[in-house]
């Protein structure tokens, strides 16, 4: 029944409530955003402190010790990349663990049978992890960025590159749990891939002090591009151009995304 309703209804092209299941889809939404918001304390509270326990060992690490980077003071320059590493591992955790819950549950089959096509259950888990990072956002420049005297220099681009980036770990993230069969897996991805992606690529350093060979690997990491984007919208500053930087994080994240549909569309681990 699972399979037939997934293939079936969902792959219908006129539906008889329209082309867009838009009960469906805002049920999902409002769904996984209740599923994050009924546990605040670990979902926003938490990344909270973890961005603040970041800035003060900097603070008290290195201090006024350090000189400028790309002509801001230490803590400003790191300020944003904390932000934004904090933002994807969570986007990156809100829809691998909602969708790995599932399957490992049996209730992915509350997913599967509704009339949803691939996109639309894309687009709702999506909108989960988007918000949750865009929150997680807001907390951290409304409580930390006063502290550390720093304020947005440019609000748009850096609610783009956020929205960018939680789109695109959270594609990766339904990726992960989709190929996933156990929790452990999600957990080694996590350790060995998200982390060091967001780790290596700019957050407490320029690539401009890089080798030749390291800088050319960090300009290979799409998660650079999202870390300097936000930067740039944050301080005005940026080791890349801010547009090249959005035409790449904007390609990486369709991909991921074409690649997370694709597999919603196959049923790909997602019907046995």
């Amino acid at each position: 029944m699972a399979e037939q309703g997934f293939t079936g209804l969902a792959g219908m092209g006129a539906r008889r409530f329209g082309r867009v299941n838009w009960l469906g889809l805002r049920t999902l939404i409002m769904r996984e955003v209740s599923r994050f918001m009924s546990v605040w304390t670990q979902t926003l509270l938490a990344p909270l402190a973890t961005a603040g326990l970041f800035i003060l060992i900097f603070s008290l690490a290195i201090g006024p010790q350090r000189g400028d980077v790309m002509g801001m003071p230490f803590l400003h320059f790191i300020a944003p990349g904390i932000l934004m590493m904090t933002v994807i591992q969570n986007a990156f955790a809100n829809t691998s663990s909602s969708l790995m819950i599932a399957k490992v549950q049996g209730n992915i089959v509350d997913t599967l049978m509704p009339p949803l096509s691939p996109l639309e259950m894309l687009i709702g888990y999506i909108a989960g992890g988007a918000m949750r990072g865009l929150l997680v956002a807001v907390f951290v420049a409304l409580v930390l960025f006063p502290l550390v005297g720093i304020w947005v220099a440019h609000p748009l681009w850096a609610i783009l590159f956020v929205l960018l980036g939680s789109s695109f770990l959270g594609g990766l993230g339904l990726i992960a749990a989709i190929h996933a069969q156990k929790f452990d897996q999600i957990a080694a991805i996590t350790n060995f891939i998200v982390v060091p992606l967001s780790f290596l690529s700019g957050t407490f350093y320029s690539i401009e002090t890089l080798p030749p060979v390291m800088a050319t690997l960090s300009h290979a990491n799409p998660v650079f591009y999202l870390i300097d984007g936000v930067r740039y919208g944050v301080l005005g500053v940026s080791d890349s151009p801010p547009l090249r930087g959005l035409l790449v994080a904007g390609l990486g994240t369709a991909i991921v995304l074409w690649v997370a549909w694709r597999m919603f569309k196959s049923g790909y681990r997602l019907k046995t």
